[in-house]
């Protein structure tokens, strides 16, 4: 009996559960900082190492995957791909010292390598151009859902029943999903919405063209490269600020983290999405000038509320300042997408995912760098309060990027538009 499917929202709902089980599984270890630290005796730099062994097989192998995926049948590589990742969590439960941690942390990293840089390519076939950044919003809420679950639930079963426990109970959802996307997602006809012929996968040079001949692309890739940086280096700092500063436990201070990365940014993410299709069919500057604007004052709060002595005025202004500036993510990557052939958004999805994941391991690492050095002359609790706060401002830097990508983007929509035309004629 066929159990699949055509069913454009049935696919965002699962493919969007798979990324968010992804994400936890991603960062369920940030409110695992402090017992892996106490557990195997390291500094915040050597901690923070756990980032770039997920990143390291990653980014190589999301990029075979995706030139791979634009060939073959995308959902078979996302089940393959979730599978793997979820193998990979549990072993990190099994781990006995800490270079298994980090070889099962590389597990987890080749598997998300192999199952997600095509979600992205398929809800772009499932909806239309005028509907895709409100689409890939939705997708990518992955990050604050997971946020939420991975800090709160990780937080209260860390406390409970140990670190290991958690990687144990991180791992369940991936198998139960895998099978699901499986047996009821459809793959969808590629290019159904697009003027482009989908019907041959262009070179990798011609993506590399794409992108170097595109100032939108460009900018808008290089403000999410350190946009992506700083939040999760922000994010994997954060529960150990509230522990240190605060004196929180474990289960309150991931409960406060997890709130604080679901609900501000999952509105974030949503009302970006939703004003960015509303204005940008008019005014398609608008998809990189909304985070451009909003992040020229979120980076800016944020360095502010991390200074703070009094815990409610920092988790106010860290509230705020997650509002501001995760909205880019729908947006950004809705409009490389809408930029990008049919059979190139595989590639550019693992592009994108790739230097994200390079920028997850680079902020941790450089702040937490940072926070060893501030930390020897203002103790730990407020040497790693300064070093995200240096980290938070850096946010002006990814809106440059932006605003800059705003000036361009309705020159390079036409371009693409005119190129499509000529081609078919």
């Amino acid at each position: 009996m066929q159990t699949r499917r055509q069913s454009p929202w049935l696919a965002l709902g699962t493919l969007s559960a798979i990324a968010t089980v992804g994400f936890i599984d991603r960062i369920v270890v940030n409110v695992l900082v402090e017992p892996l630290k106490a557990e195997f005796g390291l500094s915040d730099a050597q901690v923070s190492l756990m980032a770039w062994a997920f990143a390291l097989l990653n980014v190589v192998a999301g990029f075979v995957t995706a030139r791979y995926a634009e060939r073959v049948r995308r959902l078979s590589l996302i089940t393959a791909g979730v599978l793997f990742w979820s193998l990979a969590t549990a072993l990190c439960g099994a781990a006995a010292n800490w270079t298994q941690l980090l070889v099962a942390r590389m597990g987890v990293g080749l598997g998300e390598a192999i199952g997600l840089p095509p979600n992205q390519s398929v809800i772009a076939d499932y909806f239309p151009a005028s509907k895709r950044g409100l689409a890939m919003s939705v997708l990518l809420l992955s990050p604050p859902l997971g946020a939420f679950i991975g800090f709160v639930g990780g937080g209260w079963i860390a406390q409970t029943y140990g670190w290991q426990v958690t990687f144990l109970v991180a791992a369940i959802p991936g198998f139960i999903l895998g099978l699901v996307a499986w047996v009821f997602v459809a793959e969808p006809p590629r290019g159904q919405f697009d003027a482009e012929s989908a019907d041959d996968v262009p070179p990798i040079s011609a993506f590399v063209q794409r992108i170097a001949s595109l100032p939108s692309a460009r900018n808008i890739i290089a403000g999410g490269f350190i946009a992506s940086g700083l939040s999760y280096a922000l994010n994997f700092f954060f529960a150990s600020l509230l522990v240190r500063k605060f004196g929180l436990g474990l289960a309150e201070a991931g409960l406060y983290t997890g709130l604080l990365a679901s609900l501000p940014a999952a509105l974030s993410i949503i009302g970006a999405g939703w004003l960015g299709d509303r204005l940008g069919a008019r005014h398609p500057g608008a998809y990189a000038l909304i985070p451009g604007l909003a992040m020229l004052v979120g980076g800016p709060l944020a360095a502010l509320g991390l200074l703070q002595d009094d815990l409610t005025v920092l988790l106010a202004c860290i509230a705020g300042s997650i509002f501001l500036t995760m909205g880019y993510l729908g947006l950004t990557f809705a409009t490389v997408q809408n930029l990008m052939h049919p059979r190139m958004r595989a590639t550019a999805s693992a592009t994108m995912n790739g230097l994200f994941t390079v920028a997850g391991g680079l902020g941790p690492s450089l702040v937490g760098l940072l926070s060893d050095r501030l930390s020897l002359i203002h103790g730990e609790a407020q040497g790693l309060a300064m070093a995200m706060a240096a980290g938070a401002l850096v946010y002006v830097w990814a809106a440059a990027h932006y605003l800059q990508a705003a000036r361009h983007l309705r020159a390079d929509m036409a371009r693409i538009g005119a190129s499509a035309k000529t081609a078919s004629a």
